[in-house]
C-alpha cells in the first residue's frame, strides 16, 4: 500500500515485509548461534570498548570450533593447502615430497590446474574414488563405489539436500521426519524450513543416553496420526549428548528402519572421537551389510562425514561427503540434478576433505609428524571430554552423563522453584534464563538445552569441551598446571549456581 506522498511521489512500502516474507523461514530456529550468542557478541564489543564487567573475556562453550578454541591444524594438511593455493611454492625446499605429490595430483584434477576453477557439481573424480577406498577401509572391505558419493559444502549441506528430496504430501500425507532429543538444531530448522513433521523420540539420559527401539515405535505410532513417517535421523557419536551407539543398537535400529519402511539417515561426524572405554564407532553402512542382503540390498540410507570435527576441526573450509546406498536410480539422477544448482562445493574445502580421507602413509616423509599431531590432538580432546565429567560433577546442581565421544556434553541443571517462576514472569524458558544469568555475570557462553530439545520439566545446556583447550592455553603462561587452571575457571559455575538458587529460591 501506498505511503504518504513526499513531493508529490506516492512512496511505497517495501516489497518484502516480515508479514508477506516465507513464513516458514520466521520458525527457524538454530539455538547454536541464537540469542545467547548475539548477546556474548555484544559483550565483547563491550568490553573492547573498555565497559567494566566482573571478568575480562567471554568464554565461548557455545560450538564446536576446534581451532577457534585453540587446537592448532594439521600441519600435513595445511601445507598441501598453501601448495594448492600458490602452485608456485612447488618450487620450495621446505615442502616435503610427498605433500606436493598431493597438490600435482589435486591441481591436475582442476580445471586450468587451480582450486579457483569450479569443480564438477558431484566433487572432483579422484577425490570422490579417494574417499570410496577411504570407506572401504573404514569399513573392513565392504565395497564403496565413487558414483554414489556426492561431496558437499560440510555435512550440513548434504543433511538439508537429502531432506529436500523427501519432504512431500499435505495434511495427513506430509513427511514425517523422527529426530532425536535432544537434537542437533540443524535438523529442527531445516524441518521449519521445509514445512516437514518434526516427530521427537527421546534419547533416555538415565542410560548415558542410550537409544531404545521401543522408544522409536512409540514417536512413529504417535506420528501416523498426523503425518507419513518416511526418513529416520541419527546422530552417532551424539550430538549434543556426546554418546556412542553400540553396534547391537544399530542393528536394532536397521532392522527397525526395514520394518517401519524409513529412509535411515546416519549423521557419523564424530566417528574419530570415541573416548570412553569399551565404546567403539561402527558405521551405520558397515553394519548393515554385515546382517547380510536382507538389509544391505534394501535399506535405503545416506551417511555424512565432515571436515569440521574429528582431529582436523577444519570448520571454515566446509569439506564433506555423503554417501547413499540403496537409492533409486531415478532419484538419484534428481539428486545429481539438485546439487548441480549450487554448482559445486569449495574446492579447496574438496581438497582437503581428500587429506582426510588418503593421509600419509608409512612409506611416505610425513606420517611419523601427521600420525604425532593426530594423536596428540585425539588425546587432548579425550583428557577434555574426561575433565568436563568430573569437573561438572562436582558442581552442586549440576549432573553429567559420561562423555563417551563428540565435543560435547549436555548437563542436567537443577533449578529451583523461584527461579522457574522468575524465567516465566520474563517470558524466559527457565534454561534460557539460567544461561543468560551466566553468561552477563560470570562471562561464559553456553547455549540451554531448549534450543535442542528435552523432557518436559527437565533442564540442560551443551557444553563444548573444546573449550577446556582456551584454559589450557592460558595455563602455561600463567604455571598453573591446567587441572588447576580448569577447576578454577570452572569455580566460576559453583559460586554462580550457588548465588543463583540463593537468591531464587
Amino acid at each position: 500500500m501506498s505511503q504518504q506522498a513526499v513531493n508529490g511521489v506516492p512512496c511505497r512500502g517495501k516489497v518484502l515485509t516480515v508479514e508477506n516474507m516465507n513464513p516458514n523461514v520466521k520458525r527457524v530456529e538454530y539455538a547454536v548461534r541464537g540469542p545467547i550468542v548475539q548477546r556474548a557478541v555484544q559483550i565483547e564489543k563491550e568490553l573492547r570498548e573498555g565497559v567494566k564487567k566482573p571478568f575480562t573475556e567471554v568464554i565461548k562453550a557455545n560450538i564446536g570450533d576446534a581451532q577457534a578454541m585453540g587446537q592448532r591444524p594439521i600441519t600435513f594438511f595445511r601445507q598441501v593447502l598453501a601448495l594448492c593455493s600458490y602452485p608456485e611454492l612447488l618450487e620450495d625446499n621446505k615442502f616435503p615430497e610427498d605433500a606436493k605429490q598431493r597438490a600435482r595430483r589435486i591441481l591436475d584434477a582442476c580445471g586450468g590446474h587451480s582450486i579457483g576453477a569450479y569443480s564438477a557439481s558431484q566433487g572432483i573424480e579422484c577425490i570422490r574414488q579417494d574417499v570410496a577406498c577411504y570407506i572401504e577401509r573404514r569399513d573392513g572391505g565392504i565395497p564403496s563405489n565413487p558414483d554414489n558419493i556426492y561431496l558437499s559444502t560440510g555435512a550440513s549441506d548434504a543433511i538439508v539436500t537429502i531432506l529436500k528430496l523427501l519432504v512431500c504430501g499435505e495434511g495427513r500425507d506430509r513427511t514425517g521426519v523422527m529426530i532425536s532429543i535432544p537434537q542437533y538444531p540443524l535438523y529442527s530448522a531445516a524441518l521449519a524450513d521445509l514445512a516437514a513433521v518434526q516427530i521427537n523420540y527421546y534419547l533416555d539420559e538415565d542410560n548415558c543416553w542410550s537409544l531404545n527401539v521401543a522408544e522409536l515405535k512409540r514417536a512413529l505410532n504417535e506420528a501416523k496420526q498426523h503425518c507419513k513417517p518416511r526418513v529416520l535421523c541419527i546422530i552417532n557419536p551424539g550430538n549434543p549428548t556426546g554418546q556412542v551407539q553400540s553396534r547391537q543398537c544399530i542393528e536394532d535400529v536397521i532392522r527397525f528402519a526395514k520394518e517401519e519402511h524409513l529412509f535411515l539417515m546416519a549423521d557419523e561426524v564424530y566417528q574419530d572421537n570415541v573416548y570412553a572405554e569399551g565404546c567403539k564407532f561402527h558405521s551405520f553402512k558397515k553394519v548393515l551389510f554385515e546382517m547380510g542382503p536382507e538389509y544391505s540390498s534394501t535399506v535405503e540410507m545416506a551417511s555424512f562425514h565432515s571436515t569440521s570435527k574429528c582431529y582436523m576441526g577444519e570448520c571454515g573450509f566446509r569439506g564433506g561427503y555423503m554417501e547413499v546406498i540403496n537409492m533409486d536410480p531415478e532419484v538419484k539422477a534428481q539428486l545429481t540434478k539438485l546439487v548441480s544448482v549450487r554448482l559445486c562445493p569449495p574446492v579447496p574445502g574438496q581438497a582437503l576433505l581428500d587429506l582426510v580421507v588418503n593421509p600419509p602413509q608409512p612409506d611416505e616423509p610425513s606420517y611419523t609428524s601427521f600420525m604425532k599431531e593426530r594423536t596428540a590432538v585425539l588425546a587432548a580432546l579425550a583428557e577434555k571430554a574426561r575433565l568436563t565429567e568430573e569437573i561438572f560433577n562436582t558442581v552442586p546442581g549440576i549432573t553429567c552423563n559420561p562423555v563417551q565421544g563428540a565435543m560435547y556434553t549436555f548437563p542436567r541443571i537443577t533449578l529451583p522453584p523461584k527461579a522457574i517462576d522468575k524465567a516465566k514472569a520474563e517470558g524466559k524458558v527457565p534454561d534460557m534464563f539460567y544461561c543468560m544469568k551466566l553468561l552477563e555475570e560470570e562471562g561464559i557462553c553456553l547455549v540451554p538445552g531448549s534450543g535442542f530439545g528435552q523432557k518436559d520439566g527437565t533442564f540442560h545446556f551443551r557444553f563444548a569441551s573444546l573449550v577446556m583447550l582456551i584454559l589450557q592455553k592460558y595455563s602455561h603462561s600463567l604455571n598453573f598446571s591446567p587441572f588447576c587452571l580448569i577447576t578454577t575457571n570452572f569455580s566460576a559455575f559453583h559460586g554462580f549456581f550457588f548465588l543463583f538458587f540463593c537468591f531464587t529460591s
